[in-house]
């Protein structure tokens, strides 16, 4: 069903739960994590646009922890069904008329609820179900009050089987989705995805996401590296789907251990891959590695936005995925063949004992490279870029490390641990911590254009004999690897690319020693393959005024794309929550609030007929007024909606 006939159907008031199931979201919803199957993030609403959105201005809010309570995870994004919006506050799920902000009802939680909620629209028989998981089990409610739906599974609540997953089930007509949440261990729980009836609770089946003897892509685990390998995992929130052929895109993590490989030689699918299964039966259909044998923890993030590209005079049903290392692969979403073309380029190896090392990496012909892969001196930051004393800070960091560094662009190596003439020698890699991360892309369907915001950033260490009782994280302490990551740091962690000084008025402040931009808004054209414009995200408040334009770390949050020609995010620290011109990348509006918006913004219709947009304000503040006398967080963290004046 196309958009067009959507909306006229929603125009004839054709209930929500119709359209849900064929795939169709109605025009005022926003009835999952990412809006709709596709992920696109698309509002087809057009009453905000280019030309009143600097008259947008708060519509009310909603306090998360009045009373305290548990906090509130950063990352957290609300639905919205017929002007009803529904999200966690960690230890509840509420419901609030979404053109007003008042609450509902609020259902009680023992335990946590993370990152969002889900909406199953029913079947026709059976209503409309709020799912939410706590990690172990998957709870149904009833979306009018808030009670426990008994009718399904027992008593209301269903099992996750195996392994724990802390986040929203992700609905495909009757099917629940759930990933794996894994350890970083070499060998534990499987990170293996399931699926469960939505009516019923009953699982329905389990992909491998190491193959098993006999299965595709069994033959990349050499020497039985796939025997109880643990990672491998969809760890991120929601997938997205194709309703027109069943299928659902899973991305999948990189396997564990992260920057050690030597016990499991070969690319290891399915790790950093997206893999299309048959969203009925988990069949297998196609996969696309993006990284073969990940070493630098590069976990495949968001899962792709679906649209179609137009080229050579044919119609392509597509979908893009951008990750950590700044690449953006389009693919057929049918058939999972590149576009524009892909090739394996040859990149370095390293010397860690016992490692395999991939000859190739995926690199997509078009687009270019969203972020910088490769560092040279000639990187190093300026004082014309920002002060003196930053620089200095930067130059004391790199000749702490004996100021001779390897670098030969993505996909660089960390060496074993050495010196070279009395001083550490060190890779540097880019984009560590950088790309494009769970924030994701989105997309408007009607012109093929892919919006997706980057970070820039590094990372400088090595590789060294793991030392017992370090902290490795995630677990990974326990591992008998041999080996692990290091730096001067020590072991376990790899020094940022990024330095700390005092400011001139005598804060302490930590800024990335590489010339800006930091972060930055991108629009690639799906149709060619080109990137349209880039605009910097964020500014850097610790350096003098004409210098803040830097653009800023934004890994924690993504963008929308509205019909009014707009394209509205958060994401970065500094507190913002922008709106550019979709054309041209412009900002037209911005609001600096108390708390940093680091999530997804969402935009809806409410029942008085207005275009609301809003965004959970859950992440750190500095602001005076998110403080209490004492100078301690206060427990305003919000979700604020905004709207033009009435």
């Amino acid at each position: 069903m196309h958009r067009r006939l959507a909306t006229i159907l929603t125009a004839l008031a054709l209930p929500a739960a119709a359209l849900a199931q064929s795939g169709d979201t109605p025009a005022g919803d926003w009835t999952s994590y990412a809006r709709d199957l596709s992920g696109d993030r698309y509002s087809p609403l057009t009453q905000i646009d280019t030309r009143n959105v600097k008259q947008l201005q708060p519509a009310w809010s909603f306090r998360l922890r009045p009373d305290g309570g548990a906090a509130v995870l950063g990352g957290t994004v609300p639905i919205v069904i017929d002007s009803v919006m529904y999200f966690p506050v960690g230890n509840a799920v509420v419901a609030l008329e979404a053109d007003s902000g008042k609450e509902l009802w609020r259902h009680p939680v023992k335990g946590l609820v993370r990152r969002a909620v889900s909406y199953w629209p029913g079947d026709g028989s059976m209503g409309p179900r709020i799912f939410y998981s706590t990690g172990s089990e998957i709870t149904a409610l009833n979306p009018k009050t808030g009670e426990v739906d008994t009718s399904y599974a027992e008593d209301g609540v269903s099992k996750i089987d195996g392994t724990p997953y802390p986040y929203p089930p992700s609905v495909y007509h009757n099917v629940l989705v759930v990933g794996a949440a894994t350890a970083e261990m070499p060998h534990g729980p499987s990170g293996d995805s399931r699926a469960y009836d939505a009516r019923t609770g009953k699982k329905l089946w389990q992909f491998h996401t190491v193959p098993q003897p006999g299965e595709v892509g069994h033959e990349t685990w050499l020497d039985d590296g796939w025997k109880g390998r643990s990672g491998t995992n969809m760890w991120v929130w929601y997938t997205t789907a194709d309703p027109k052929t069943d299928t659902i895109y899973m991305t999948i993590g990189g396997p564990s251990p992260n920057y050690y490989g030597g016990d499991r030689p070969g690319a290891n699918l399915f790790g950093n891959s997206i893999v299309a299964v048959d969203a009925n039966t988990g069949k297998y259909k196609w996969h696309f590695q993006t990284i073969h044998h990940d070493l630098w923890d590069w976990d495949l993030p968001a899962p792709p936005v679906l649209f179609d590209v137009h080229k050579d005079g044919k119609t392509i049903p597509a979908l893009a995925e951008t990750g950590k290392p700044g690449f953006m692969y389009i693919l057929n979403r049918e058939t999972g063949e590149p576009v524009f073309g892909v090739v394996e380029r040859p990149v370095a190896s390293g010397d860690v004992p016992g490692e395999w090392y991939s000859p190739t990496q995926p690199v997509p012909v078009k687009p270019e490279q969203l972020n910088r892969g490769f560092w040279s001196p000639d990187d190093i930051v300026t004082a014309k870029d920002t002060t003196p004393e930053h620089v200095a800070a930067c130059h004391a960091l790199l000749d702490s490390y004996g100021g001779t560094f390897y670098n030969a662009g993505s996909f660089t190596p960390f060496f074993m641990k050495k010196e070279v003439n009395g001083k550490p020698f060190s890779s540097i890699n880019m984009p560590h911590n950088g790309g494009s991360v769970w924030g994701g892309s989105a997309a408007d369907p009607t012109k093929g254009v892919v919006y997706v915001n980057t970070s820039e950033g590094g990372s400088i260490g090595w590789i060294e004999k793991r030392v017992p009782g370090a902290n490795y994280g995630r677990g990974a302490e326990e591992s008998d690897q041999p080996y692990d990551r290091g730096s001067l740091i020590g072991p376990g962690a790899y020094s940022g690319f990024m330095a700390s000084f005092t400011t001139a008025d005598g804060r302490k402040a930590t800024l990335p020693c590489f010339k800006p931009p930091w972060g930055r808004l991108i629009a690639v054209d799906g149709n060619t393959g080109d990137i349209l414009w880039a605009s910097r995200l964020g500014i850097s408040e610790d350096l003098p005024k004409g210098k803040q334009e830097t653009g800023a770390n934004n890994g924690s949050g993504g963008p929308i794309v509205t019909a009014g020609g707009l394209v509205f995010i958060g994401a970065t620290s500094d507190r913002y929550f922008r709106a550019f011109d979709a054309k041209n990348g412009k900002i037209l509006w911005q609001k600096q609030l108390d708390y940093a918006p680091l999530t997804i913004p969402v935009s809806y219709q409410g029942k008085d007929g207005r275009q609301y947009v809003a965004v959970m304000a859950a992440g750190s503040s500095l602001a005076p007024s998110s403080r209490t006398p004492e100078g301690k967080p206060a427990n305003n963290e919000s979700l604020i909606a905004f709207a033009l004046p009435k």
